[in-house]
């Protein structure tokens, strides 16, 4: 535990407490605007718990968002080294996010009735955050970007995430480079397209994986994809779970088609060959 310094440079037990603005604290986390952004639209005392959590769920996005665009530059630049870092503190920053459901998992369809009304056309997948890590796993659509045309900066970041390569990308550039047979297809693809798998590039993780100490760095790299995957796939899955315990099979806010969407997108693998691979091992 540190201890503030008195004006002779010893150490004092009295912290400092006159400060003439606000708080160097203050001044570096803006905790007093991260506290007055709530701003309430029911009497529901519930309604709280759902934007904070809601609100933290768009700080996590941004935090994992940074961490993959950290290791994507990295991995292009041939450090591995660091893109295994950034990618190893974002396994720890997905379960943070994945734990954000919990204050919302237990949410009966009354207590969500509440202050769902609130919400208006609001939903989750308008999300623009989101919608980038979904760019950076691969997962893009131009169609996407619609909702957000009346925000020129978000709009403009966005569109920029959509032609720009996803970490995936950048992962299967690295394994070309290092000569293993990554075909033209997939590494000249039009970047602003979903990724989709082949199986080329699954018959490369094969002989990645059967061979582990051949390249054992592009070895543990596979291994730390594989552990993002599986927790944006558990992401996905508790999101379902809350909201079918929440509002059950109902028409989702802002019109999408609620669990049935989430249950179409709780199926899909992020870096598919990574999991088809283990089969061929």
């Amino acid at each position: 535990m540190s201890h503030a310094l008195d004006a002779s440079g010893a150490g004092s037990d009295t912290p400092n407490l006159d400060f003439a603005g606000t708080t160097p604290y203050e001044d570096y986390v803006q905790a007093d605007v991260l506290t007055h952004l709530q701003h309430l639209r029911s009497d529901d005392p519930g309604e709280m718990v759902f934007l904070v959590t809601t609100q933290v769920m768009e700080l996590w996005f941004t935090v994992i968002v940074h961490e993959w665009e950290t290791a994507a530059k990295a991995l292009r630049e041939d450090r591995v080294p660091v893109a295994m870092d950034a990618l190893k503190r974002s396994l720890r920053e997905l379960e943070a996010l994945n734990a954000s459901w919990r204050p919302l998992a237990q949410l009966t369809p009354a207590q969500f009735n509440s202050y769902r009304s609130a919400l208006g056309e609001g939903s989750g997948f308008q999300s623009a955050m989101y919608r980038r890590m979904e760019f950076m796993l691969g997962d893009k659509s131009a169609s996407m970007l619609v909702p957000h045309r009346g925000a020129p900066r978000v709009h403009a970041e966005l569109e920029k995430a959509l032609h720009e390569p996803s970490l995936y990308d950048e992962v299967l550039r690295l394994l070309a480079r290092r000569g293993l047979p990554v075909p033209a297809s997939v590494l000249d693809r039009d970047l602003s397209q979903r990724y989709e798998p082949s199986p080329q590039v699954e018959a490369v993780w094969t002989e990645l994986y059967a061979d582990p100490d051949g390249q054992p760095d592009l070895h543990r790299l596979g291994e730390v994809l594989t552990d993002v995957a599986e927790l944006v796939w558990r992401w996905r899955n508790d999101h379902l779970v809350a909201t079918r315990r929440a509002m059950g099979a109902k028409t989702g806010t802002g019109g999408s088609a609620g669990v049935t969407w989430l249950e179409k997108r709780a199926q899909k693998n992020v870096f598919p060959e990574l999991w088809t691979a283990r089969s061929h091992v």
